[in-house]
């Protein structure tokens, strides 16, 4: 079973309803300081093409990407 949401289909001209908005996903390198919605601060310490390692203080986990709820400070 397949998220409709999840494709983009065609967006009639008179329709009610606005077109998504992309989000935009950020960039992070080694060393940047970032907030998580449920870790906290960190810092960067590696990113490869599948996400980034973050040191929160405590415990060093591996984000995953997208990093919808990861922001750069």
């Amino acid at each position: 079973m397949s998220n409709a949401s999840a494709h983009s289909r065609p967006r009639h001209a008179n329709s009610p309803f606005r077109p998504q908005a992309e989000v935009a996903i950020e960039e992070f390198a080694a060393g940047d300081r970032v907030c998580h919605d449920s870790h906290g601060l960190g810092r960067v310490v590696s990113i490869d093409a599948g996400g980034a390692t973050v040191d929160f203080g405590g415990s060093t986990l591996r984000i995953e990407t997208p990093f919808r709820k990861m922001t750069k400070l």
